[in-house]
Parts: C-alpha cells; structure tokens; sequence
C-alpha cells in the first residue's frame, strides 16, 4: 500500500509513519507478552511521541495527505 508508493522517497513524512506504524505495532505485541519490559515500553513511548509529532505536522500542512494517510494506515484521529 503506502511501502510501495513510497519506496524510492524513504525521508517523505508518509513513509516515515509508515516504518514509525509498523514498529509500534510490533512492540506492542511484544509488550502484550513480556509486561515488564520497561525498557521496550521506554522505546514504544518514545516512538508514539515521533509518530504523533509528524502526524500533527502533516495535519497542519496538508490536510487531505494526511486524511488520506490515517485512512490507509487504519489508525486513528487525535
């Protein structure tokens, strides 16, 4: 979907919460199993932080990327 479209421009902000949207999920699963990892939970709260930072940039500059964007990432709205 956006892996595709965005291969060959890896620094575009669609990209970058793409990786950001894979990585999270996957420390969430791995937070599910091991609850006292702290240390991950440190790296996912750090990662949520960037991620919701360049959505809000996306959002300021241009809204219907960024509409589009959350709709094929299937994540939510602030």
């Amino acid at each position: 979907m956006v892996k595709e479209e965005k291969q060959e421009n890896r620094g575009s902000v669609e990209f970058q919460v793409f990786s950001f949207t894979n990585k999270i999920r996957r420390l969430a699963s791995h937070l599910e199993l091991h609850k006292k990892d702290f240390s991950s939970e440190r790296g996912l709260r750090r990662l949520l932080g960037k991620c919701q930072r360049l959505l809000a940039y996306l959002a300021k500059k241009n809204r219907v990327r960024y509409k589009k964007l959350i709709s094929q990432l299937d994540i939510r709205e602030k």
